[in-house]
């Protein structure tokens, strides 16, 4: 009898742990910035909810923590920065994370401050940039790409302000880090700033002052990714969570709420 009840006792437990396993393997937990990383994950939370899925969003407002969090097993993926940034942020860092799916493109663009046009620039206005590499390049190519400044030739996502040759009104670049150009934004003439910061203040992709070519190479280099440590792209669950990021409903859903901002690469 006791060997019978024993036996019981093993199964239970085993069936209980089996059922732990299998409501973890239906639970995603996944870093994003607010805007509109988080935005976008809240209608794919709704998509994955119908097969029995539960996506758990844990917002963060650097470009840090979401990496480091998904490299300690905190976080089953993250979605908040482009494959630039990823594969800049694996080299310097050591992690090992690669892309589950390219979801969408946010253009980079030139925004007001206390200057209300690129024309009216005087001779060392203040210009703001993203102070981490990838993000520091792309916006020094946006400058050369209207003129305010020239870079050596062919230098491309490896610019720094180093690269710069040419500067003839001696524009003062000020490295900032990205999350508070925003904020920074009245204290200089103009800012270049990353599409999720810009939407996240109100700030509409159709009023600043100069944006990324769309036929240029940025929105292949600039992809938004949906990140996971390598080995897991092919999971069942994070395969879910592509599907659902790459669905119709966040298609209209991009294009009907971004104007333009966020352009679905699907």
């Amino acid at each position: 009898m006791k060997k019978i009840l024993a036996i019981v006792l093993a199964l239970t437990l085993t069936l209980a742990l089996a059922a732990c396993g299998g409501s973890d393997d239906k639970t995603i937990k996944v870093g994003a910035t607010p805007a509109p990383h988080a935005e976008i994950l809240e209608i794919a939370k709704e998509i994955l909810a119908e097969d029995g899925y539960t996506l758990e969003i844990v917002e963060f407002d650097d470009y840090v923590l979401p990496n480091t969090s998904l490299d300690e097993g905190e976080l089953d993926a993250n979605y908040f920065q482009h494959i630039t940034y990823m594969n800049e942020f694996n080299e310097s860092r050591g992690t090992d994370m690669v892309s589950a799916a390219g979801i969408h493109y946010e253009p980079f663009g030139i925004y007001a401050g206390k200057t209300a046009s690129l024309a009216e620039l005087a001779d060392g206005a203040q210009i703001a940039v993203p102070n981490d590499a990838t993000n520091e390049a792309r916006a020094l190519l946006l400058l050369a790409q209207e003129g305010l400044i020239t870079l050596e030739e062919g230098v491309g996502l490896s610019a720094s302000k180093d690269s710069i040759i040419d500067n003839p009104h001696n524009y003062e670049i000020v490295e900032v880090k990205a999350e508070l150009l925003t904020t920074t934004l009245q204290d200089v003439d103009v800012a270049v700033i990353n599409g999720n910061y810009a939407i996240d203040a109100g700030l509409k992709v159709a009023e600043a002052l100069a944006v990324e070519a769309a036929d240029g190479d940025a929105a292949e280099a600039y992809v938004n990714v949906l990140a996971v440590k390598s080995g897991n792209e092919n999971s069942e669950k994070i395969q879910a969570l592509v599907k659902a990021l790459q669905s119709d409903e966040v298609k209209t859903f991009i294009e009907n709420t971004y104007e333009g901002a966020v352009v679905p690469l699907f």
